[in-house]
């Protein structure tokens, strides 16, 4: 499977990491049918949860914070990543999905990433 990620060379030095950490991650992840990708896209206010077959290139689930029930969510972005995990596991569960493969995207497993995968793996998805 080819990776699909365009090489930026002017990049900032933070931007450039992730992007060389993403990369990396990519050669060794893929999504498939049994056990579909579970990607996280993270921006400095939102958070964005997709369950994806890479075989056919379907998004099985997804959850973010800019769905209107998760914007009147109280909390801080770090509750609400944990929300969007515990919401993403339940769709996802719904679409028959009960094992996934993690992809931080190049995001350090920390804070809301974290978060976000442990509010996952208390919904019942297992990776």
């Amino acid at each position: 499977m080819a990776i699909s990620i365009n090489h930026k060379r002017n990049l900032a030095s933070r931007a450039a990491s992730r992007s060389r950490r993403q990369i990396r991650g990519r050669k060794k992840i893929a999504g498939s049918a049994d056990r579909p990708r579970l990607v996280i896209t993270r921006s400095s206010k939102h958070i964005v949860a997709q369950v994806v077959n890479d075989l056919e290139g379907h998004t099985l689930a997804s959850a973010s914070t800019m769905e209107s029930d998760l914007r009147s969510f109280e909390g801080d972005k770090t509750a609400k990543a944990k929300k969007v995990g515990e919401l993403v596991a339940d769709r996802a569960k719904a679409a028959g999905v009960e094992t996934v493969v993690f992809d931080r995207a190049g995001n350090k497993y920390a804070g809301r990433v974290a978060a976000l995968a442990d509010g996952a793996r208390s919904g019942g998805l297992e990776f």
